[in-house]
């Protein structure tokens, strides 16, 4: 197990880091996919996010350093300047990698809640490597620069002699942002698209008006009014400075997105984003992209980030493991 049984909350990506007391971190076994999850419904659900943010915003101490699961590999390196993390699950010998884009508005950095998320990512989709974009951030770096970063990390795998059908592509909240830009970027340059696109409340628009970002601004306890942080990151999107809302290259909603590769979106019922997130699987299907869309009831922003114990969180796992299974098994 990682530590010992004190736990302090420290403020992570949009969520909560665990650090374990004084003690040394010693390496955890892999991530597994549980039977069952915690079942809460109506009040009770609402109340354990509520619980989950209340103890974000009053978090103190720092987060202890991340460590791979016992047996994996991780190391840190760059490509042309980009920070990039890797890890490897050496019981997989397979060609199969993840490549992951983070969330957090494009001003919050990578984080161990993202890394703890790659693993299960890794896991559901049985890759034996992990690769996390640690891209520039807003509001000193603008668009293009988080696509240009996470286009000398796909170009590099590509270099290295991985097959672009073998990358699975992940995205959360402004990760799924980028990870439709990298996608119609490839399309734009000719070059090969990913196996899928695998979204979590994806942000697809710099739109602020739509009626989910007016009418699950109280109810969506994660990226709503009850974080004013994020909540003012994506009301004042720092990324787009320069281009109009509804401009195809900062709300890739309004791209064609014919050609793009089979995109499975997940998302929830009190989604600040819900209303983007149906655009675009409605899009996506009318461009001819395999797409599968999926709302999770009474749900809010990345909850499988941040809530993975509940069981709509083991449900969306498992809707990954099979989506990834269907399509490249």
């Amino acid at each position: 197990m990682r530590g010992s049984a004190k736990k302090i909350l420290a403020v992570g990506m949009l969520g909560i880091s665990l650090v374990w007391g004084s003690l040394p971190v010693w390496a955890a076994p892999a991530w597994s996919l549980p039977e069952s999850g915690l079942k809460l419904d109506g009040a009770a659900k609402q109340a354990h996010v509520a619980a989950m943010m209340e103890g974000l915003k009053h978090a103190t101490g720092k987060a202890a350093p991340y460590e791979a699961p016992d047996g994996w590999t991780y190391e840190k390196y760059e490509v042309d300047g980009v920070k990039v993390e890797k890890l490897v699950n050496p019981a997989l010998k397979n060609e199969r990698v993840v490549l992951q884009l983070h969330g957090g508005g494009y001003v919050l950095g990578q984080s161990d809640n993202h890394r703890k998320l790659a693993e299960i990512q890794g896991v559901l989709s049985e890759a034996g490597e992990m690769y996390m974009v640690d891209y520039r951030l807003a509001p000193q770096n603008t668009y293009p620069a988080a696509l240009e970063d996470a286009v000398k990390v796909y170009k590099d795998l590509l270099a290295k002699g991985k097959e672009a059908e073998s990358i699975i592509v992940t995205g959360d909240s402004a990760g799924g942002h980028l990870a439709i830009s990298l996608s119609l970027y490839l399309k734009a340059n000719n070059l090969p698209q990913p196996a899928m696109l695998l979204l979590a409340s994806p942000w697809t628009t710099m739109e602020t008006n739509l009626p989910s970002r007016k009418y699950n601004a109280d109810k969506d306890l994660i990226l709503g009014t009850n974080n004013p942080f994020m909540y003012k990151a994506v009301s004042k999107p720092a990324y787009s400075k320069g281009y109009k809302a509804k401009d195809q290259r900062v709300s890739p909603v309004h791209a064609d997105l014919a050609g793009l590769p089979p995109m499975l979106i997940q998302t929830g019922g009190y989604e600040l984003f819900l209303d983007e997130n149906i655009a675009l699987a409605k899009k996506a299907a009318e461009a001819g992209v395999d797409v599968t869309l999926t709302v999770y009831p009474a749900m809010s922003h990345d909850f499988a980030l941040l809530l993975p114990e509940l069981q709509d969180s083991v449900n969306s796992f498992e809707e990954i493991r099979d989506f990834v299974r269907r399509h490249m098994d």
